[in-house]
């Protein structure tokens, strides 16, 4: 070892009551011989770069997280939530999909909410969610609220950073798919949704030999109310698309504020059908040796919305190519084939393309394309009509990054972090040189990253997360279906280091934005009798003293109260086939008080935090006697906390 390295660990040791090297450790009985440091790297076969890597993330309990990490949970269609630097899981927010342990899904409130979801009529009880988004203000991480995009179904929520809850869930059937979501606007006064796989706007049929006349994309710029935590519907629009498969998007800031920018593919306008003599979308969307990025200057678009130069499709204001195209709204420039990502700079100046299949980052000029736009000086039009910028002359330039670039993050200190899936690395590089400092290998086939406020106008760097799809090695082995892993990166030395490795087992993870936990300021406890939905008194709250059952024209209410270590009434009577009403207020308000309630055989399990009132209604269908229980362990008399639902002939 290292003689600054060697002090550094013993210092530590010594803090933990180890001895570095050979001799006796300090103890308390006096007798006996501790086990060294140094006997400890031994036993577990652990070099001095793994007690390094130890030392930077190991964080004692009681010590919070300097920063959190907001990831997508996939499949699941939750967000997960990990404290950094010790990759900590502190949290799933339960989003598009019921969640038991929260209750999500189970109350009248989070029904209601997963109801907004619902497409074409069905119930949906997954989602796949990809794009997490904080909330902005100044270009800035502001840590009141977080918006995430489900791309199977084409829906955006809203979650509320004050409790972590899902508020709302806000879908339009103008399109079908998205993966362009959710990204804010600097002062969060748009959430962004762009499709990904083109259809009929509106649901309409069309057989996709039509797909170059029929099918197509579009933006959805959802306007958000922050004084309500709410988006606005009625106040919402979107701008028509070509069928190309729009992909990834990025708001501009400070000087691009105004604009946004989406990654695109498939201007060969390849719909498939292998089976019918046609190539594979694979390979159809894939011949051609440029793609387009589309700019878009959102400002100008929301003027003539408001100036009413839109059609309305499925409800939704929508300002056409057409009118997108003449009105300078839309304007497309070259990227090189099947790019991904596409992120600006803290400035605003830059825009970062990566190409799947190049093995470049294209560093495009804001002010470029913009004074060629406004010049009018294009190269050309595509089929649609929308203006093309000339590639050489709206770019500053390339960084040559290895295989398979995807994704760019940055620090505050003039470097840029790249993703590079084929070569499973992260590339580290200088944006005023483009060229590449430094490389660290991840396991494996890294998809997102996510540096500390990364993608802000003020990126704080120190850490970078790795999000990759394999872990065939890195783990025990759990039968064919493995957890993908998130790896901590150290970016506080001049090399950059793996210095954690922390699976993810509920679904495959996309992308993460990280924050300065000292951001955030969540409530500990509920107002009493508080709809945490709502965000108000609820209309049936309870307060002790004033539970009761009553037999009401629409049906038998119960009013019942929640208190360490009992319910209030704890024996309901009902009759066979009463719709029934349950009322429930949690009485506590001490921090962590949280009460479950469940009844046997009706699917019920509510999560109750201190101060929180719910509603849930069912039919008592079948008589009989059902057993009713605190599902939270509670206090001492938690299995006393217990009653029963009598359902009489």
């Amino acid at each position: 070892m290292g003689t600054r390295t060697i002090s550094v660990l013993c210092a530590s040791a010594a803090a933990a009551g180890l001895a570095c090297g050979g001799g006796k450790s300090p103890s308390t009985g006096g007798a006996g011989q501790a086990a060294t440091l140094t006997d400890l790297m031994k036993t577990r076969g652990l070099s001095e770069a793994d007690v390094s890597a130890a030392l930077k993330t190991y964080t004692p309990s009681g010590k919070p997280d300097e920063y959190l990490l907001f990831g997508s949970g996939g499949h699941s269609g939750h967000v997960v939530v990990v404290g950094l630097p010790s990759m900590r899981l502190l949290k799933y927010i339960a989003v598009f999909t019921p969640e038991p342990w929260q209750g999500y899904g189970f109350d009248d409130q989070t029904k209601a909410v997963l109801a907004q979801g619902n497409r074409k009529g069905k119930e949906l009880t997954w989602a796949d969610t990809h794009h997490p988004a904080l909330s902005e203000t100044n270009g800035d991480y502001d840590g009141q609220f977080l918006f995430i995009g489900d791309k199977a179904n084409a829906r955006v929520a809203v979650i509320d950073l004050a409790d972590f809850t899902t508020k709302q869930i806000v879908t339009t059937d103008l399109i079908n798919s998205d993966h362009g979501a959710a990204f804010v606007t600097p002062n969060t006064e748009y959430v962004i949704e762009t499709s990904q796989y083109a259809t009929p706007l509106g649901g309409e049929f069309a057989d996709p030999r039509e797909y170059k006349e029929k099918y197509r994309g579009a933006a959805v710029f959802w306007k958000f109310d922050r004084e309500k935590g709410r988006i606005d519907k009625d106040a919402s629009w979107a701008i028509e698309l070509p069928p190309y498969v729009q992909d990834l998007s990025d708001a501009g800031k400070l000087v691009s504020d105004g604009y946004a920018f989406f990654n695109s593919i498939n201007t060969e306008l390849s719909w498939g059908g292998n089976a019918e003599g046609n190539p594979p979308m694979e390979s159809g969307m894939s011949q051609n040796d440029m793609d387009y990025l589309h700019v878009v200057n959102w400002k100008k678009a929301e003027e003539l919305v408001k100036a009413g130069k839109f059609d309305t499709i499925a409800g939704m204001k929508v300002l056409r190519l057409t009118t997108a195209a003449q009105e300078g709204v839309l304007t497309f420039v070259p990227e090189p084939k099947s790019p991904h990502g596409v992120d600006i700079t803290p400035d605003g100046e830059d825009i970062v393309v990566s190409g799947k299949l190049d093995t470049h980052g294209t560093v495009y000029s804001f002010s470029k394309i913009k004074a060629l736009i406004d010049q009018k000086q294009y190269a050309g039009k595509d089929p649609y009509g929308v203006p093309i910028l000339d590639y050489k002359a709206s770019i500053r330039g390339q960084v040559e990054l290895g295989l398979g670039p995807l994704h760019t993050q940055f620090d505050g200190n003039g470097f840029a972090y790249t993703s590079l899936f084929l070569e499973t690395a992260v590339a580290k590089w200088s944006l005023k040189d483009l060229k590449v400092v430094d490389k660290v290998p991840t396991h494996y086939n890294i998809g997102h990253l996510a540096a500390a406020e990364g993608d802000t106008v003020s990126p704080d760097g120190k850490y970078l997360v790795a999000m990759n799809k394999w872990a065939l090695d890195r783990f025990n082995k759990v039968g064919p279906l493995l957890p993908q892993n998130f790896q901590l990166v150290d970016l506080n030395e001049p090399k950059l280091r793996v210095i954690y490795d922390m699976p993810i087992p509920l679904g495959e993870p996309h992308y993460a934005q990280i924050i300065k936990a000292d951001k955030i300021k969540p409530i500990e406890i509920y107002p009493p009798g508080e709809d945490p939905i709502a965000n108000e008194t609820a209309e049936h709250a309870v307060t002790g003293g004033k539970e009761r059952v009553e037999r009401k024209a629409d049906g038998v209410h119960v009013y019942m109260t929640a208190i360490r270590s009992h319910f209030t009434p704890d024996v309901v009577r009902v009759k066979a086939g009463d719709k029934v009403f349950w009322h429930l207020t949690n009485l506590e308000q001490a921090y962590d008080a949280t009460h479950g309630f469940a009844i046997h055989a009706f699917n019920i399990n509510l999560s109750i935090e201190p101060g929180e009132h719910a509603d849930v209604t069912f039919v008592a269908d079948k008589p009989g006697v059902y057993p009713m229980y605190c599902t939270e362990f509670c206090s001492a008399l938690h299995l006393e906390m217990a009653g029963y639902l009598v359902v009489e002939p």
